[in-house]
């Protein structure tokens, strides 16, 4: 449940996986391509090092660090890699997490890679990314041991094919097997179940009802949306600007979704990121009386939580003027978010979140000037 927030919340998630590809054409929600991180790291290096700025690797084995740092300063010449450590391997509440993050600290970095593997990479950045001031933090399961050539690429044509994983299987064994057959029973499942309620509701939804916003304005502190219709692939593709338009409005957003007669994994997607893009804001969303088959979809995807809903409008107002109050008060009495940086309490323990979700990894923004001083 936490691991799935904090993606949620990340400013920035690639497929790095091949079976994602595929899930996401079974859903009717095809993602582009794949984006593995052994691709992308080198780039993202290759961007540092032309921009001066520094680079810090945390984790990996201490071999394997020293390798990949002697490697890439043979690569790039100029790359300005400010350190590297590999802390002693512990569970995620065992770390010495001050000494890890005194050493980043002292770096300075810009760009930070943390090599723990997932989901604890995920989890370490998110306790800590807040007090550290990294410009862009992320989370690169192996890629440090790929740098270092401790772990082989697979072959280019198995990359291409989406077999790349056989290759690792057979590389590690031992580590890799039962995690991969783990994630095959458990996501597989999970996975089909969706893909056939979402099927059976296709099926008997009505034909030729694309989504439809009628925008209430008023003076107040909010605007009111009213969307009816069927909220899948094509309704976003063609409603591509109301994303765009309902963030420009300096107001909180309530979506009244009690006419929504269909929603697939497309729309949800869309949900997520109005809900991400208001919250970078400063703004609020809240669902308005939610349709059954909104709710049922939101069920499904274990998505229930992430969402403020209410039965009505009235409700719904009212939990915008109670946020609108915390935030006041936490402003007053300097106990606001950016004092008070998460401290990661377990899996089955939540975080507290003031006014609305929480933010994870700023973006990478390499062509933004920097200075140290």
């Amino acid at each position: 449940m936490e691991l799935r927030r904090i993606l949620l919340d990340a400013h920035l998630v690639l497929c790095d996986g091949t079976p994602v590809l595929w899930a996401s054409r079974l859903l009717g929600n095809p993602l582009p391509e794949r984006v593995a991180g052994s691709d992308l790291v080198p780039l993202l290096i290759q961007a540092t090092a032309r921009k001066k700025y520094r680079l810090f690797l945390l984790g990996a084995s201490e071999d394997s660090a020293s390798r990949a740092v002697a490697k890439l300063h043979a690569q790039f010449p100029e790359l300005i890699i400010a350190g590297h450590y590999s802390p002693p391997f512990n569970k995620l509440l065992e770390m010495d997490h001050e000494e890890i993050k005194r050493r980043i600290s002292e770096a300075k970095p810009d760009l930070l890679l943390v090599s723990f593997g997932c989901p604890k990479q995920e989890k370490w950045i998110s306790m800590h990314y807040r007090a550290l001031g990294v410009p862009v933090a992320a989370g690169v399961g192996a890629t440090i041991d790929f740098l270092a050539g401790q772990v082989k690429r697979a072959p280019a044509w198995m990359q291409r094919s989406g077999t790349e994983w056989i290759f690792r299987v057979a590389q590690e064994p031992r580590r890799l097997f039962r995690r991969y057959l783990k994630d095959l029973w458990v996501f597989g499942w999970s996975i089909l179940a969706q893909w056939w309620q979402l099927q059976s509701r296709l099926s008997k939804a009505p034909n030729g009802s694309n989504p439809s916003l009628d925008q209430q304005l008023t003076d107040a502190p909010v605007q009111t949306i009213r969307m009816a219709g069927r909220l899948e692939l094509a309704a976003v593709r063609n409603g591509s600007t109301i994303t765009a338009e309902l963030v420009a409005e300096p107001r909180h957003c309530l979506l009244d979704m009690a006419a929504v007669e269909f929603i697939d994994s497309t729309g949800v997607g869309f949900l997520i990121q109005l809900q991400k893009k208001l919250h970078a804001a400063g703004r609020h969303l809240v669902l308005v009386a939610p349709s059954l088959i909104v709710q049922r979809a939101l069920r499904l995807m274990h998505l229930e939580d992430f969402f403020a809903s209410t039965p009505d409008l009235a409700a719904a107002q009212q939990l915008i003027q109670a946020r609108a109050r915390e935030q006041s008060l936490a402003v007053t009495s300097g106990t606001g978010a950016a004092g008070n940086p998460v401290v990661w309490q377990g899996e089955n323990q939540r975080r507290k979140r003031r006014g609305g979700l929480e933010s994870y990894m700023p973006l990478p923004e390499f062509d933004r000037p920097r200075s140290r001083h």
